[in-house]
């Protein structure tokens, strides 16, 4: 048997589990026709409404863990100059280097993009749906690196709550860079944003909208790019 290391995995296993109860419970009863007794009712209620109803939520909650996986972003060819940068173990873009992070690198792209508030999954996924909708009516047909499409932008500005939900600005190796103990208390308020001096090209330098091509440093020379 598969070893199960993950929520995700674990989900899904759920999910085959109760799937295979539930039809070894209608098989029996197709077969057997036993009468409709109360046992035969208990368990004709596990296989038609508990053990179905198990899989539809456990599969649902493995589907959304799936989505806020890094591989799942790079399904989309368009995120492939930000997904491919952020799997390169030799890029030393901010990307790459959360993504290299053991506590959450797998899903760098959510933890560093969803909105962190009370509905912020929801928001998150909504946004998607957006997402979803351009890229069918924008970037078909755009090219491997979607290059041939309108350049990505965010809906909103970065904000520095995003960077000291890890970053909490009072860590002695943070405080000890002169220019962050020389405005610190602007970037606390928001005033000063931290993807003024760490954005850009610092996080995705493969990004169109930043001046990259798409691809990595060897694919560009494999083109003679």
């Amino acid at each position: 048997m598969p070893q199960i290391n993950t929520l995700e995995q674990l989900l899904k296993a759920t999910a085959l589990v109760a799937a295979a109860i539930a039809v070894l419970i209608l098989a029996w009863y197709l077969v057997r026709r036993p009468p409709l007794n109360r046992t035969t009712k208990v368990l004709l209620l596990f296989g038609l409404g508990v053990m179905p109803i198990g899989v539809a939520l456990t599969g649902n909650i493995a589907g959304f863990e799936y989505t806020l996986k890094r591989p799942f972003c790079g399904s989309c060819h368009v995120m492939l100059p930000y997904t491919e940068d952020a799997a390169d173990p030799a890029s030393t873009s901010l990307a790459a280097i959360h993504s290299r992070n053991h506590a959450f690198g797998e899903e760098s792209c959510y933890t560093c993009h969803a909105d962190y508030q009370m509905f912020g999954a929801m928001t998150t996924k909504l946004n998607g749906l957006k997402h979803l909708y351009f890229y069918v009516t924008e970037y078909a047909n755009t090219g491997p690196y979607g290059e041939g499409g309108p350049k990505i932008h965010m809906y909103k500005s970065f904000q520095n709550g995003m960077c000291t939900r890890c970053h909490s600005t009072t860590a002695p190796r943070w405080l000890a860079n002169e220019e962050h103990s020389g405005m610190i208390e602007e970037i606390r308020s928001g005033d000063a944003k931290c993807v003024d001096c760490h954005g850009g090209e610092k996080v995705h330098p493969r990004a169109f909208a930043h001046g990259g091509n798409g691809r990595g440093p060897a694919a560009s020379i494999g083109k003679g790019e």
